[in-house]
């Protein structure tokens, strides 16, 4: 093999020659130090017309051109199959630092010590408390004339209902599974519808026995403790049977999701809509609504029958928690914390105010004592 060096000559004309630097046996055999690049400082330059592409990238082939290529990063998701070819990892998976194959992706959800989640449970678990201490104090003085009178028996529903909806928070805070999710669609509502139920059979007996008495000096008829029950316990039925079609025609199960523009992140939830969450209450939004409008049409009865005014207050408080919910729902679906914890403290918000209704007999006994 001869190569053409560069010789120059002080005081004389640059000339040219040739020198064997090398052979080709079965093989190059090419002595580099042999040859002049005309500077002592010059690198030795590539025989080839292009250089090796990086990690996470892949040759792409210039037309015409056999052995010249210019190198193409791999998308972030991707990995390596070839030299050549570049391919997206399954969703949920993450290609490795080597690009050569995908990871599972951890799976986000609230975890127990997060501040999202001790939150909405201190507050859950202080309504637990209080709950608790209503329906002591209700046992310890069942058989009065003032517990009886307060409806004692729709007030343990009512009591009931608050107790659910609290305890469902942590349903609503733990991991996602098939349980879970089933548990979560069937509680919410059935707390809900309650404890409403609950309260709408109150208004409606104060209001059927008020408007009775200004017609006729004949009494109402289903006001008796055990007919309220029974009518309480028909309006949650409704809710129930609802409940039990939806989870027997679309089985609870969990789902990965991949917030919008960032495929990195794997959040594990729930597989339902997000607008169906809400639809699943629109029984128990009946429910409010109409315990609202037996509440704003017993606002003016005697002073004796303070038990209307609690629940007059219960169920404005309420309709002002639940028309602030939806917005708060809806606007917060990209971030799956803030979600859950809007979702837990709409609920919590909720019950609060309903449990006032729960305190009525309470009330009505210390007032009468005095």
């Amino acid at each position: 093999m001869y190569l053409t060096p560069l010789f120059f000559t002080p005081g004389f004309a640059t000339r040219y020659d040739y020198v064997r630097v090398g052979k080709w046996i079965d093989g190059l055999d090419l002595r580099v130090d042999d040859v002049d690049f005309g500077d002592d400082n010059a690198d030795v330059p590539w025989s080839q017309c292009s250089r090796p592409c990086a990690s996470g990238e892949v040759k792409k082939m210039q037309q015409g051109e056999m052995c010249c290529w210019f190198c193409q990063k791999c998308e972030g998701w991707q990995y390596l199959i070839d030299e050549f070819t570049c391919r997206d990892c399954p969703p949920g998976w993450w290609p490795r630092r080597n690009v050569r194959d995908c990871f599972p992706l951890p799976e986000n959800y609230i975890h127990w010590n997060s501040i999202y989640a001790i939150v909405p449970m201190v507050i859950s678990l202080a309504g637990v408390v209080m709950t608790t201490a209503v329906v002591v104090v209700f046992v310890l003085h069942n058989d009065t004339p003032v517990v009886r009178a307060s409806g004692r028996e729709l007030s343990y529903m009512l009591l009931s209902g608050i107790l659910v909806c609290y305890l469902i928070t942590f349903s609503l805070l733990a991991k996602p599974s098939a349980a879970v999710c089933g548990l979560q669609r069937f509680g919410v509502g059935f707390g809900f519808s309650t404890m409403y139920a609950a309260l709408l059979t109150k208004t409606n007996r104060i209001s059927r026995i008020f408007d009775s008495a200004s017609k006729s000096a004949k009494r109402p008829s289903f006001i008796s403790p055990r007919s309220q029950v029974v009518i309480a316990l028909v309006l949650v039925s409704v809710q129930v049977v609802g409940a039990c079609a939806w989870l027997i025609v679309e089985r609870p199960q969990t789902r990965q999701y991949y917030p919008e523009g960032r495929r990195e992140e794997v959040i594990l939830k729930c597989d339902i809509d997000d607008s169906s969450f809400l639809i699943s209450l629109a029984y128990v939004m009946l429910l409010i609504i109409t315990c609202t409008v037996y509440a704003v049409k017993t606002r003016k009865i005697p002073e004796n029958f303070n038990e209307s005014k609690f629940i007059g207050f219960t169920m404005y408080t309420t309709c002002i928690v639940w028309l602030a919910f939806v917005p708060i729902y809806f606007g917060t679906l990209n971030n799956y914390e803030v979600s859950a914890t809007s979702v837990c403290l709409s609920v919590s918000l909720s019950v609060y105010s309903s449990i006032s209704g729960g305190k009525i007999a309470l009330t009505s006994y210390w007032s009468h004592q005095d």
